[in-house]
């Protein structure tokens, strides 16, 4: 009997395990995890340990972390993974290998800065004495402080004649500077007041080496508005285009296979669907050919000052209304109840002058401290006819359910794309077009406006990237070509190349819904699954490069070397 009890037992137990592995929490692992995971985890550890930017020792440790995780994962059986651990493998190696290109250019450029900073390792070695409590010379760091400020001094008289210095050299420098000041920070409040020879000899030199980096530091910033390359040509946006050679190379990180001159290609398809769709919208209304004066309605009929949270809110609940109608999507109730509003800052306003979303709404309208001119441009931008095409971007299908999601499917994946991020929430733009969300021709213009803005981002920001237009062209184009209000298009391009997007970033809106779309076409229109699994499978599997969604919803068997080859754009 007893034995018969065991038996059971055993069996009741691999039932239950069978049933459990069918759980959500069951889908979260793949062979690659546990590397994964460890790699991140280890990445962490070591960036708060070795904290100071640029400093040697921080790369050499890095490069050893890196290399050791990219032998173990070549270890794995890549021939006997299944779809998802191979896309796993393929990006966390992807990632691993940029990772080394990116210290080898650290390396390089340091090496190109020595005899700006020739100073720096004897900072570095006081911050390494530092970690572990040792009681230092005092009176020798003090000496040496002093000579460090008379070496930054009689430096920064050179630096400012020095006209040759690239961008990238100079950032470099300005990351150094950082790492620089960040060591002495964490040596001058472990030790001051605490220990009574550093707290006698140190103060006043501490000080003054602080001023020197500091006055240092701006001197940088300085030679960044004037170095080689990079000029103001009335816009008051001075960036640095990158080239064609860089833009390929990132593509191919995505897993774009065509070129900037292509995907310019594609940008104007589009917008000569866009400009026919508006044509028909603005005859509706009665003003002909003439959309530019359909869009001036659509743009006066702003809410007051006070009422934007409201009409985003009601947007808000027709857009859900009408995903749950059609059953397009799981919808989490917790997704429905956490999305939370804030306003946006006058002074944020002035590089995002649209609201954004995500877990959090941040809404742009204007403030009492803003000028007239800017008041009204603001409420223009974001009447409710363009904003009922970027509620569902910002929150749900769009953003805000993309994180929810993200937290709780294959969460140990860490390949953030923006044409995963902005790719998913500019094509339920799309979807919701097919599934009539605009309700009169002055919400098609709306909705048609922000879809000729994503084909404007591919045009505008590649042809900067490519050398060809400049920062005051891509203004006039925005208001000319997609009838931006002026301060709302300098807004845009000053993020586009000053803030910190990357090159690739304001063409992957558009791109990355295409390729969404594509895949939908593939999978939906012929049959193979409805919209709702179509959707539920992308948000199961986290973010990563569009193409790699592909290979793991359709089984596609990739070999260990897979390159672009999806061309998605018929």
């Amino acid at each position: 009997m007893r034995k018969k009890h065991i038996l059971n037992l055993v069996a009741c137990l691999f039932t239950t395990i069978a049933c459990l592995s069918q759980q959500p929490l069951y889908q979260q692992t793949s062979e690659v995890n546990n590397l994964m995971v460890q790699y991140d985890a280890d990445r962490g550890s070591l960036n708060r340990f070795y904290f100071v930017e640029n400093a040697p020792e921080r790369r050499e440790r890095m490069v050893t972390v890196v290399t050791h995780y990219l032998k173990q994962l070549q270890q794995l059986n890549y021939d006997k993974l299944p779809t998802g651990s191979r896309v796993d493998y393929i990006l966390f190696k992807r990632n691993l290998d940029e990772q080394l290109r990116l210290l080898d250019v650290e390396k390089k450029e340091n090496a190109r800065l020595t005899s700006w900073f020739p100073f720096a390792a004897g900072i570095y070695e006081i911050e390494k004495i530092r970690r572990r409590g040792a009681q230092p010379d005092a009176r020798l760091w003090a000496t040496s402080m002093r000579t460090i400020t008379a070496n930054i001094n009689s430096l920064s008289n050179s630096l400012a004649k020095d006209t040759t210095i690239t961008i990238n050299l100079i950032r470099r420098a300005q990351g150094t500077v950082r790492g620089l000041r960040a060591a002495l920070k964490s040596v001058n409040e472990f030790y001051a007041g605490y220990d009574p020879a550093y707290t006698w000899w140190l103060p006043e030199p501490f000080k003054q080496l602080d001023t020197a980096l500091a006055a240092y530091a701006q001197l940088w910033q300085q030679k960044g508005k004037a170095a080689p390359g990079g000029k103001d040509d009335g816009s008051g946006i001075i960036g640095y285009p990158i080239g064609k050679e860089e833009l390929i190379r990132q593509l191919q990180l995505e897993f774009i296979p065509y070129t900037p001159e292509e995907l310019i290609g594609i940008a104007n398809k589009e917008f000569a669907w866009c400009d026919a769709e508006m044509l028909k919208a603005s005859q509706e209304m009665g003003f002909g050919k003439d959309w530019k004066k359909a869009l001036e309605k659509v743009k006066n009929t702003y809410v007051p000052p006070g009422k934007q949270p409201e009409t985003i809110m009601k947007l808000y609940n027709e857009s859900v209304a009408i995903l749950k109608k059609h059953d397009l999507i799981t919808i989490p109730p917790v997704a429905e109840e956490t999305w939370r509003m804030i306003m946006m800052t006058p002074e944020r306003q002035l590089v995002n002058p649209f609201f954004t979303g995500g877990e959090v709404l941040s809404i742009s309208y204007p403030t009492n401290t803003m000028e007239d001119d800017d008041k009204m441009m603001s409420m223009r931008g974001n009447n409710p006819h363009f904003s009922r095409a970027t509620v569902h971007h910002e929150l749900i299908a769009g953003h805000h359910l993309q994180g929810f999601m993200n937290n709780r499917y294959k969460a140990y994946r860490n390949f953030n794309t923006p044409f995963w991020i902005e790719g998913w929430a500019l094509y339920w733009e799309m979807i919701l077009w097919d599934q009539h969300f605009p309700q009169s021709p002055e919400d098609r213009i709306g909705m048609l406006f922000w879809r000729m803005h994503r084909c404007a981002r591919i045009i505008f920001s590649l042809n900067y990237h490519l050398g060809k237009w400049t920062p005051q062209q891509c203004i006039d184009f925005l208001v000319d070509r997609v009838g931006h209000e002026r301060a709302n298009a300098e807004g845009e391009v000053r993020r586009s190349f000053v803030g910190s997007y990357s090159p690739l970033y304001q063409l992957a809106y558009m791109i990355g819904g295409l390729q969404f779309y594509a895949l939908k076409k593939d999978l939906v229109d012929s049959g193979k699954m409805t919209l709702k699994q179509y959707h539920d499978a992308v948000m199961h599997e986290n973010a990563m490069p569009v193409s790699m969604v592909r290979a793991i919803v359709t089984d596609q068997p990739l070999p260990v070397d897979y390159s672009a080859e999806w061309k998605f754009y018929k």
